[in-house]
């Protein structure tokens, strides 16, 4: 059988009860998720696809699955898009983006292939092209189009993934992760005038230091209020003052030389600080937002029970904009379309443990702001029982935030903790907290620092408690968010 009809007649025979599923974050129908691919408009539709393997709950032989939207809020799912099914994408066709196109929405993809050459096995990775119709799409027959063999001498041929397309007034742009032979990361630049047929440009970024870890994926370049930007996911990173041990995601400013197709980077900053976040992509919507995704997982914690049928999930779609040189991310603003059963607490006082009428769930969108006190940390429990909880805390004194998920009912000896030093100048003054079942994403002072967690805490724990050492004022604003039926 076709491999892709063949995927697409196994989703529908296991296809996930919806009640088992996050109600706003983008799932896989079953099976395994991981990085976001092809976040695009076409047609007027939000278009996204990512890594898929519909088979089992652990990655495999990648997919690409594929949703749509009209709002970043509400999904329709539709067939997969892609399976590994040429000789040149056999071993999986790994991630990459998409674009409009006068010839339809063209998707560019990793192939992967292996050969056993002398008795070893090798893996080379070069990039495809697929085009579609916003449902159905075919692989070009001049795959792939971008090979190993395009790129200087000494740089990997097995290590050369992730492609992110874009288009300027002279043709098209892409961006794809790369190493050299002796392990310093890089990001290498091509060009087209047609998306088919591309020359290699430039190392547009590399790793000066030696200490940015050791393979760039998932890499994006763009403008954000006037400034570059540059996005990736740098492996094996050594935790510091900014970032954390293992597959970091995040993003460097500096200048950009057009004329020689050089970023010359002068600081980096991790994108999200919480426990579950990587392979971060963004498109430009159709009224001019920069809007982020990431997969709300990590390749190291394994912390969903054994009998879940379905792994990962995606980050609420986030706005990005500048300010001061970092980079702020505030929730879509249409999830608001969404709001149910409103509370509002106005200067009420939090002393010790306490809980307030009307404020539980498992499903919102909460904002605490801490007006003023005498104290020295400040708790937000959620997804509370009298057995388990996960727990932000502000340390004021200390000047950090930490996410902990030990008691959230975790069997596995995983990372549970992450705390931080407080990124923004002065004191945490708002906390708003995006909860869909099994995920938080906390923002920090309107996206100045995030924090996202995953946890698979029993539903019917839907408690949110308030510990506080000393006394603070605050105003609390908690809407439900539903959404009714996912297509």
């Amino acid at each position: 059988m076709d491999q892709l009809k063949k995927a697409n007649e196994y989703v529908k025979q296991n296809r996930i009860p919806k009640e088992e599923l996050p109600v706003f974050h983008v799932t896989p129908p079953c099976g395994w998720m991981n990085d976001p691919n092809g976040f695009s408009v076409y047609q007027g539709k939000t278009h996204l696809f990512y890594q898929f393997h519909p088979y089992s709950t652990v990655w495999g032989p990648m997919h690409w699955g594929h949703y749509e939207t009209e709002d970043f809020v509400k999904w329709t799912e539709l067939p997969a898009a892609l399976a590994p099914d040429q000789a040149y994408d056999e071993a999986g066709c790994f991630s990459g983006s998409g674009i409009e196109t006068e010839k339809g929405h063209l998707l560019v993809y990793t192939g992967v292939m292996e050969k056993e050459e002398d008795g070893q096995k090798y893996t080379y990775q070069n990039q495809c092209i697929a085009l579609g119709d916003g449902k159905a799409y075919n692989k070009l027959a001049q795959n792939p189009v971008v090979t190993g063999d395009m790129l200087p001498k000494g740089f990997s041929r097995e290590h050369f993934r992730d492609p992110k397309i874009w288009k300027e007034d002279d043709g098209y742009y892409m961006v794809v992760g790369n190493k050299t032979d002796q392990g310093k990361p890089q990001v290498v630049l091509f060009h087209s005038e047609n998306a088919v047929e591309w020359e290699y440009v430039s190392v547009l970024a590399e790793d000066k230091n030696g200490n940015l870890g050791t393979m760039w994926e998932c890499p994006d370049f763009f403008e954000l209020d006037g400034e570059y930007i540059l996005l990736a996911s740098p492996q094996d990173l050594c935790a510091g003052s900014e970032f954390h041990n293992g597959n970091n995601a995040v993003y460097y400013t500096g200048s950009y030389d057009r004329g020689r197709h050089v970023f010359d980077y002068s600081h980096v900053y991790s994108l999200d600080d919480g426990l579950d976040f990587y392979a971060s992509q963004t498109m430009l919507s159709a009224d001019g937002r920069r809007i982020l995704i990431g997969w709300m997982q990590t390749w190291d914690a394994n912390i969903r029970p054994a009998d879940q049928k379905w792994a990962c999930m995606m980050t609420i779609p986030r706005e990005l904009r500048l300010d001061n040189g970092r980079i702020l991310q505030s929730p879509v603003r249409e999830l608001e379309k969404y709001y149910s059963n409103s509370v509002h607490y106005d200067q009420c006082t939090i002393k010790g443990t306490c809980q307030k009428e009307g404020i539980r769930g498992r499903v919102l969108d909460m904002t605490v702001e801490l007006l003023e006190g005498d104290y020295t940390s400040f708790d937000i429990c959620f997804a509370q029982n009298e057995k388990h909880f996960t727990k932000f805390t502000y340390d004021r004194a200390g000047k950090t935030i930490e996410i902990d998920r030990t008691y959230c009912g975790m069997i596995r000896d995983v990372l549970a903790q992450r705390k931080v030093p407080v990124k923004v100048s002065g004191d945490v003054v708002k906390i708003r907290m995006i909860l869909d079942k099994y995920s938080a994403e906390i923002f920090i002072n309107d996206g100045a620092q995030v924090m996202s967690t995953t946890f698979y805490t029993p539903l019917d724990a839907d408690q949110i408690s308030f510990v506080c050492d000393g006394s603070v004022t605050v105003n609390i604003d908690k809407y439900d968010i539903s959404i009714g039926e996912m297509a």
